[in-house]
């Protein structure tokens, strides 16, 4: 790994001590990394210059937004201060292992980013922030190019690594832009394989009782189904396990109620899922979402693709509902009410949900603590 990327894992820790204000804080940018670095962290970049990748996506939190607002953190809110997305912004870390979004010959669709899939690869989904409207809110890309031609360092260093008439051209100049945010979030400061998991892979440490149970289970066919969804790699001891397929699932979710009171979106709209994907027209794909990495779950909570629930704990409780006849497993416990209807309940995978025994506490315990264990070295202090 080159001198940069351990600059860079250096930096990670401290951007919110440094209030890392964009390409300022660099006297000169020689690779595409350091340049998406530098832009990944740059408010410029947003119409009101409050907001860079980093808002939504901050490192010091698993690359998930920490803002409380209005509507919690199930949502993130816009540059303007009063726009709300309608999905959780999905952690950034591990992101580059999802492979572009693509049919297979089995007629299922895996891979891209954001939950729909709808950008094919790290690039498309960098490019997608700036100029959306409830997001950075930035007007076109000749409003973008304009922002960047106020840094001198970016008009040293963008024809340096990407051609010298890069910045005569809007479009081109963007798509460098995103092609270099993607590289930095293809470094190790994103994916550095270095939790309680990875350490007990290579013998450093020893899992507690119930992470070993959890893990077990987890990687069981007989006592959970988790693995089909969420186990990429054949082998359950792979050291490059994303714990992921990059499948599309409709698990039934329930719609996200206080999100909707504060975006305007209304209870009545209905999340299309994958169908929302321009590529996609099939209505059988309604209401699915892209099988999400379980690399830092224990701290990138709210959880689903929009934040219904709180806690992991939830979660574990949410799928074994369709594996248990006790009626205590029929009520969701952050709102002690029976669980909510799916928001698209004719697509429900339920070959996988049912696939499964029942399971009782000990074992969702366990399950949650062997999660807890796919948590980088660097986020584990903000375990409970």
């Amino acid at each position: 790994m080159t001198s940069h990327i351990n600059k860079v894992q250096k930096l990670v820790p401290l951007v919110v001590a440094l209030t890392f204000a964009g390409s300022a804080a660099w006297a000169e940018i020689t690779s595409k990394e350091a340049l998406g670095e530098a832009l990944y962290f740059d408010t410029n970049l947003s119409l009101n210059r409050t907001q860079s990748c980093a808002s939504c996506h901050d490192p010091n939190y698993g690359f998930v937004d920490p803002r409380e607002t209005d509507a919690g953190r199930a949502v993130s809110l816009g540059d303007d201060g009063a726009s709300f997305g309608d999905r959780n912004a999905p952690t950034a870390s591990y992101a580059r292992f999802s492979p572009r979004f693509h049919q297979r010959e089995d007629g299922a669709y895996v891979g891209g980013q954001f939950w729909d899939g709808r950008a094919d690869d790290l690039a498309g989904q960098a490019g997608g922030p700036p100029l959306n409207p409830g997001e950075m809110a930035m007007p076109d890309t000749a409003a973008v190019l304009e922002r960047l031609l106020q840094d001198p360092t970016y008009v040293a260093a963008f024809p340096a690594l990407y051609g010298d008439d890069v910045l005569e051209d809007a479009d081109r100049a963007y798509v460098a832009l995103a092609d270099s945010i993607a590289a930095f979030e293809s470094t190790e400061v994103f994916a550095p394989f270095d939790s309680k998991y990875d350490r007990f892979l290579r013998g450093e440490v020893e899992l507690s009782r119930d992470e070993e149970l959890g893990r077990l289970l987890f990687f069981s066919q007989q006592f959970t189904n988790c693995n089909q969804c969420h186990q990429l790699k054949t082998s359950a001891i792979d050291p490059g396990e994303t714990f992921s397929n990059y499948e599309y699932h409709n698990i039934g979710t329930p719609v996200n109620v206080a999100v909707r009171g504060q975006n305007g979106v209304g209870v009545d709209h209905v999340d299309q899922g994958l169908l929302a994907n321009p590529a996609v027209t099939d209505v059988a794909q309604a209401g699915k979402f892209k099988v999400p990495t379980l690399r830092n779950v224990a701290v990138t909570g709210p959880y689903m693709h929009n934040g219904v629930f709180a806690d992991l704990r939830t979660v574990v409780l949410f799928y074994n509902k369709y594996n248990s006849k006790s009626a205590k497993r029929q009520v969701n416990p952050e709102t002690g009410q029976t669980w909510a209807a799916p928001e698209v309940a004719e697509t429900l995978s339920m070959d996988i949900l049912t696939d499964g025994p029942a399971l009782e506490d000990e074992r969702i315990d366990a399950l949650v603590a062997f999660m807890k264990t796919l948590t980088d070295q660097r986020y584990e202090h903000l375990l409970e």
